[in-house]
């Protein structure tokens, strides 16, 4: 399926898009390359375009500044997509579900669609508080794949989505923590050698 159909079909009828995506043959690689790193793109560049020309309540910040900004976004993302993945496959056993890390992974990657396809509202960075909304239906999109990709049963469902939201939310804060320092160090450091400004 190209990833038009599958970006709408996720979008307007998860339930019925589900068992087609646990049916399908993939990889981690396969995912990564035709739908993560395109999608986690979108809310990535839009940041960097935001703020570096709109800007916030203060105006537009430096490129440097915006370029970390959308750099920190777009790793985290891949980083943290495995890293979701990862957690969501341990934790199967506990929850009599099973499954494996690829589709592990495409519950993760799917599930993220709205909260990517709306990050395009970060090219007016004010708006971005309005991802909270696409946030809650990626959640609910999670909700409907745990059974088709993960086997879950369905009383073990929310308990399993509660126990890896609160993980995954924590392994996200680190990760994100992490990258702004390296990325803030490395601005800092460009700076000084070149006896400049961030921006």
């Amino acid at each position: 399926m190209n990833l038009q159909a599958r970006v709408t079909n996720i979008l307007t009828k998860p339930a019925a898009e589900w068992p087609v995506i646990a049916a399908e043959p993939a990889d981690v690689t396969s995912l990564y390359t035709t739908y993560i790193m395109i999608l986690a793109a979108v809310p990535a560049v839009s940041t960097t375009l935001g703020m570096a020309v709109i800007g916030g309540f203060f105006g537009p910040v430096g490129l440097a500044a915006a370029l970390a900004a959308g750099v920190i976004s777009y790793v985290g993302a891949l980083i943290g997509c495995f890293v979701a993945a990862f957690i969501i496959e341990k934790l199967a056993p506990t929850f009599n579900s099973s499954g494996n890390t690829a589709q592990a992974l495409k519950l993760v990657a799917y599930a993220y669609t709205p909260v990517w396809v709306a990050g395009v509202l970060h090219l007016v960075p004010m708006l971005g508080i309005l991802t909270i909304l696409a946030a809650l239906y990626s959640i609910y999109i999670f909700y409907l794949g745990l059974a088709p990709v993960m086997k879950t049963p369905q009383d073990k469902i929310v308990p399993y989505m509660l126990v890896s939201a609160i993980a995954i939310i924590v392994v996200s804060f680190v990760i994100t923590a992490l990258l702004g320092m390296m990325v803030g160090a490395a601005l800092l450091g460009g700076a000084m050698a070149g006896g400049g400004r961030l921006y």
